[in-house]
């Protein structure tokens, strides 16, 4: 029997396929079901069991500035000499500023 491979084939998955106006309509209510819900406003209520820290003191020993250190004038933190990359303006700049 010869078979014509140009006539259009139908299978069980077409006929039990939707209409793509069938699945834009579904699309659509279900885009349209959907609730905003604003996280922070959810999470306001929310108290995690044990997070009371009000009677909790932050105890760090803060050393001066030492002799081999310098405070880079871009990000104002104290870093090793080993991290200076230069002097613009006559004020230390660290290697993460400079790059």
């Amino acid at each position: 029997m010869a078979t014509d491979y140009d006539t259009p084939r139908k299978t069980d998955d077409d006929v039990n396929e939707d209409s793509i106006e069938e699945l834009k309509a579904r699309r659509n209510d279900k885009a349209t079901s959907t609730v905003d819900v604003d996280e922070f406003e959810a999470a306001e209520g929310l108290e995690l069991p044990g997070a009371d820290l009000s009677n909790e003191e932050l105890a760090v020993r803060v050393l001066p500035k030492q002799a081999d250190e310098f405070t880079c004038m871009s990000c104002f933190l104290v870093h090793h000499r080993s991290q200076l990359a230069a002097e613009k303006n006559g004020n230390p700049i660290c290697r993460d500023c400079a790059a």
